[in-house]
């Protein structure tokens, strides 16, 4: 008769960016250990929130397959004298593999051993199997905690084990396996009783915990949008930033705050990047593409005093805008090109000198490329003007401060400054790509400067 299996390993709060590809490896590694088993089963799912990682194998066999299996031996010639007499050859080959010399077959001028394994009970299996997925499981960090030896993403808090109702000796970091999981930190029962695998997802469900990562995205997804259509807004939508809130809650409440509309006086970018890289807050925007005073966000709890969770991320991002703000005046009291002393200031590379001996390599190699690829003279005076321009936002207030805006703030302040969008685009596309599958530059001396950046940074550097 088919068994389903439960595994859930509790710990304390996984970093959002490892529970990708920590599911993703605990799903293969599962299947590769059954199958190596040869333990049959249906489906396997695992899910995981910031607290616990779990896999649920249905339709397990109660036993592994019956083995049969033929090994090749030494040739007939070795293995039998004149006479027909086994040699100590055959012998110990058949010793080796566990059954009579008289056994052997010959084929094709080889002795053959032909043996069986019984199927071993899925009870014993799975009970070596659980520990060895927590030992495989790679983290790009680890931690140790205590004074144990053992190493894990976060420290181990509790272990569910359930091959159907029978819970299966598993012991980590001096936790011990049981039937016994939590429910949400400040909603559900600290014990819960899993009364079997089928039951699971359900049963955390009732405690406040969305177990299922792909319902928990779709909940928070829904929620998000039905929110911006009241608000008769669209959102500055983010797959990566949703990927990331859907591994920061158990129990998704989406909700809506605002800000005073003096902030957006702030270029778009200095009020996007603290919400998002910052708060991991979505930006709302009307149907024009206007930025809105608004941002929606996501709470690991319920609608219980909604309208306080909301004040407080409202009072931490009013915080974060003042300091948006703060530097942005400040950085507005010197144009980029008065900027370019300071580069001599920061380091590039040591032994590279600083980027103001970097900006002189690129105004050189701008001088040399843009002939070789035949830049008309307009673009090539927007290449050297762009080059000239193109590191002193990393002197500014508030690329120290969001680093993430470097280029972006150059092209905002550049505008500013009164030059023109040619140069003001080419500084933004110096960085670009990005990272991969990123928009490529589009403006001849912005392709340029990006690629000439790229080959001093790997030219220079190796």
């Amino acid at each position: 008769m088919a068994k389903d299996l439960l595994f859930e390993i509790g710990a304390e709060e996984i970093p959002a960016g490892f529970m990708p590809n920590i599911l993703g490896q605990l799903k293969q590694l599962a299947i590769t250990k059954l199958n190596d088993a040869h333990l049959p089963f249906e489906s396997i799912a695992t899910y995981g929130t910031p607290r616990r990682l779990a896999l649920i194998v249905t339709g397990l066999a109660d036993t592994s397959a019956d083995i049969s299996e033929r090994h090749k031996g030494p040739s007939a010639s070795i293995a039998y004298d004149t006479e027909g007499n086994a040699t100590k050859a055959a012998i110990g080959f058949a010793r080796g593999k566990g059954i009579d010399v008289a056994d052997l077959v010959v084929e094709d001028g080889y002795i053959y051993a032909e043996t069986k394994t019984a199927g071993v009970p899925a009870k014993n299996i799975v009970a070596d199997l659980l520990p060895e997925l927590i030992h495989s499981l790679n983290f790009p960090k680890s931690m140790h905690w205590g004074n144990l030896d053992a190493k894990f993403v976060r420290p181990v808090r509790w272990l569910v084990a359930l091959l159907d109702e029978e819970v299966i000796p598993v012991e980590f970091a001096t936790v011990t396996s049981s039937n016994v999981t939590r429910g949400h930190r400040f909603l559900g029962a600290d014990e819960i009783i899993i009364a079997n695998p089928a039951s699971y997802v359900q049963t955390l469900k009732d405690n406040f915990v969305m177990v299922d990562q792909d319902e928990r995205r779709q909940v928070i997804t829904d929620q998000l949008h039905v929110i911006a259509n009241e608000k008769n807004a669209d959102i500055v939508w983010d797959d990566d930033l949703l990927e990331e809130i859907n591994y920061l809650v158990e129990w998704p409440t989406a909700l809506c705050g605002g800000f005073e509309d003096s902030y957006l006086s702030l270029p778009d970018a200095a009020i996007i990047t603290p919400m998002k890289d910052h708060q991991r807050y979505f930006p709302l925007v009307n149907k024009e593409g206007k930025l809105l005073p608004m941002f929606l966000t996501v709470r690991n709890g319920s609608n219980h005093s909604i309208e306080v969770v909301q004040a407080g991320n409202e009072r931490v991002l009013r915080a974060r805008l003042d300091d948006a703000k703060f530097f942005f005046n400040e950085d507005r009291k010197k144009s980029l090109i008065d900027r370019q002393e300071g580069l001599t200031k920061i380091v590039f590379q040591e032994g590279l000198g600083n980027l103001a001996d970097k900006t002189e390599r690129l105004l050189q190699l701008g001088r040399v490329f843009a002939e070789t690829c035949g830049l008309h003279e307009d673009a090539t005076v927007v290449l050297e003007r762009a080059t000239e321009l193109a590191k002193t936002d990393l002197t500014t207030g508030m690329v120290t401060e969001f680093t993430e805006l470097q280029g972006v703030m150059g092209k905002e302040y550049a505008l500013l400054d009164g030059e023109s969008e040619a140069v003001a685009e080419a500084i933004f596309e110096q960085y670009l790509p990005r990272f991969a599958g990123d928009v490529l530059p589009v403006t001849e001396a912005g392709k340029v400067l990006s690629i000439i950046d790229k080959i001093d940074n790997i030219v220079a550097t190796f």
